[in-house]
C-alpha cells in the first residue's frame, strides 16, 4: 500500500503555488464528492492569528468532559499529517487516511487544486462518515477564502487574537488582516471575539454588522477571563466562574481558555456545565505551545539539571507572550535563559527577538530543515544580535543543544527551542516524543 505521505507529496504537483486563497477549486471538488461538508456534525469554526490551536484544545477538552464525541481539524501538523485530523477523539489511522486521500485524488482527476484544499476535502469526507457530536474546525490561513470556509451555517464563529502575519496573502495592516479573518462570520450565527486591539475590534464589529452575524460576545465587553491569585476567573452576563488555572502554560492561556468558555456558554444546547469546563481546562493538551520536555533524546544533550522548553510561536506577538511566560518562570526559579531558534523567511525575525532582549542570555541558531523556506542560521543570528542578544549559528539542532553550557556559578540553564512550528515538529520527532 502506498503511504499517505507519498500521496500528500504528490498533491503538491496539482497547483503551481502552495498557497492560493480561493474557494472555487474547493467548491468544485466538494460538489464532485457529493458535498460532504453538508453532512458533517455541527461546526465550531475558529479563526485568528494567535491562540487558535490552544482555544480548539480547550474546546475539545471541555466538550469531551461532557461526554461529547468531537472531531477536530487543525493545521499545520508537527510531525505527522495525521495530527491534523482527529476523528471522535482519536488521530486518523494510516489505512483510513490512505483510503480517503486516494478517493479524493481519483475524483479530482488531476484538476488544479492546492495541497491544503484537497486534504481539507478529504477531512470533510471523514468527518461526514464518522459520527460525532461536534466538529471543531480551525481555519488554515485567513478566513474569507480559506478552504474551511465552505460551512454555510456553523454553530458559532470564534475569532482569537489577530496580529500581523502572512502579510503576503492577507494584507499589510492588522486591520486588513482582520477583514480576512472576519470572512468566517455568517448571517444569524453567534460569534465570539477574543481580546483585540481597538481598531481590530472595530473592524470585526463592522464586518459582523454587514453580514448580520450575531449575537456577538466580545471580550472585555460581554465577557472577560482574568487571572486572580493563580486561578482563572471567568465572568459574563450569566455569572462568575472561579476555576483552577489552565493546564497549558502562560498568561495568554487564561484568555484562550476564556474564549473557549465564552463559546460554549453561548451554546446552551450543548449542555456544558461549570464542572465540564473545570475538568476541560485541567485536561487540555496542545503540543509545542510552551511545552516542557521532561524526557527524550534532546534533553540528554543538555547539561545535567537543565530545563528544556518548546514553543512554535513565530511572530512578534507570539514572541511577546512566550517571553512574558519565560519572565514569570524566571521569577519563580531563576535560571539563565538560552534560546535555540530557527525561522522561515516569511516571518519577521527582527521583531521576533525584541521581546527577549534583557531576558535571554544567548541564542543558538539553527536551520529549519522541515521547510524549504528557512532563514540561514547566520541570518537568524544577525536578527538576534540586532536585538542585543549574543548569538552563534549552528548546522543542526543537536549541535546547538550540545553547545549550551552552564554559566559559572549559576543553575543549569532553561533552554527554549522556538521560532517555528516546523522546528518544533523537528524537535519533537528527534526527541522521540511526537504528538498522540
Amino acid at each position: 500500500m502506498e503511504p499517505s505521505s507519498a500521496i500528500i507529496e504528490r498533491f503538491l504537483t496539482l497547483h503551481p503555488r502552495e498557497i492560493d486563497l480561493s474557494l472555487g477549486r474547493m467548491q468544485r471538488l466538494l460538489a464532485a464528492l457529493g458535498h460532504p461538508e453538508n453532512e458533517v456534525p455541527p461546526v465550531i469554526h475558529v479563526a485568528g492569528t494567535n491562540g487558535k490551536g490552544s482555544t480548539a484544545a480547550f474546546l475539545r477538552a471541555m466538550l469531551e468532559a461532557a461526554g461529547k464525541t468531537v472531531h477536530v481539524f487543525t493545521s499545520p501538523h508537527l510531525v505527522r499529517f495525521h495530527e491534523r485530523i482527529r476523528l471522535a477523539g482519536t488521530l486518523v489511522d494510516e489505512d483510513r487516511l490512505v483510503d480517503v486521500l486516494s478517493e479524493v485524488e481519483r475524483v479530482n482527476a488531476g484538476a488544479p487544486i492546492t495541497q491544503f484544499e484537497i486534504t481539507t476535502a478529504a477531512a470533510f469526507l471523514l468527518f461526514a462518515r464518522v459520527p460525532a457530536d461536534v466538529l471543531i474546525l480551525e481555519v488554515g490561513l485567513g478566513g474569507r477564502l480559506d478552504a474551511t470556509n465552505v460551512i454555510d451555517r456553523p454553530l458559532i464563529s470564534v475569532i482569537t487574537p489577530i496580529s500581523v502575519d502572512h502579510t503576503k496573502f492577507l494584507g499589510e495592516t492588522v486591520e486588513e488582516i482582520a477583514i480576512e479573518k472576519a470572512g468566517i462570520l455568517k448571517k444569524g450565527v453567534p460569534a465570539i471575539f477574543a481580546q483585540q486591539q481597538d481598531s481590530v475590534r472595530d473592524v470585526l464589529e463592522a464586518c459582523a454588522g454587514r453580514v448580520r452575524a450575531g449575537p456577538l460576545h466580545i471580550s472585555m465587553q460581554d465577557w472577560q477571563a482574568r487571572e486572580e491569585r493563580g486561578r482563572l476567573v471567568f465572568e459574563d452576563a450569566d455569572g462568575l466562574l472561579d476555576l483552577p488555572p489552565p493546564r497549558l502554560i502562560g498568561r495568554h492561556q487564561f484568555e484562550n481558555a476564556g474564549t473557549a468558555i465564552a463559546a460554549l456558554r453561548a451554546l446552551p444546547q450543548l449542555g456544558i456545565t461549570s464542572q465540564h469546563i473545570e475538568t476541560g481546562i485541567q485536561n487540555a493538551d496542545w503540543p509545542a505551545r510552551l511545552q516542557r520536555l521532561t524526557r527524550g533524546k534532546l534533553l540528554d544533550l543538555l547539561p545535567a539539571e537543565s530545563e528544556l522548553w518548546l514553543d512554535g510561536g513565530h511572530n512578534p506577538d507570539g514572541a511577546l507572550v512566550i517571553a512574558s511566560t519565560m519572565g514569570d518562570l524566571e521569577e519563580r526559579v531563576g535560571r539563565p535563559l538560552v534560546l535555540v531558534a530557527g525561522m522561515i523567511n516569511t516571518k519577521d525575525s527582527d521583531g521576533f527577538f525584541v521581546p527577549f532582549s534583557g531576558i535571554a542570555r544567548f541564542v543558538h541558531t539553527v536551520p529549519v530543515t522541515m521547510s524549504n523556506a528557512s532563514f540561514t542560521p547566520e541570518e537568524v543570528a544577525a536578527a538576534a544580535d540586532a536585538a542585543d542578544i549574543p548569538a552563534r549559528a549552528h548546522a543542526s539542532l543537536e549541535q546547538a543543544l550540545r553547545a549550551v553550557r552552564v554559566i559559572t556559578g549559576e543553575l543549569a540553564p532553561r533552554v527554549l527551542i522556538c521560532g517555528s512550528l516546523y522546528l518544533a515538529g523537528e524537535a519533537l520527532d528527534k526527541n522521540g516524543t511526537p504528538p498522540v
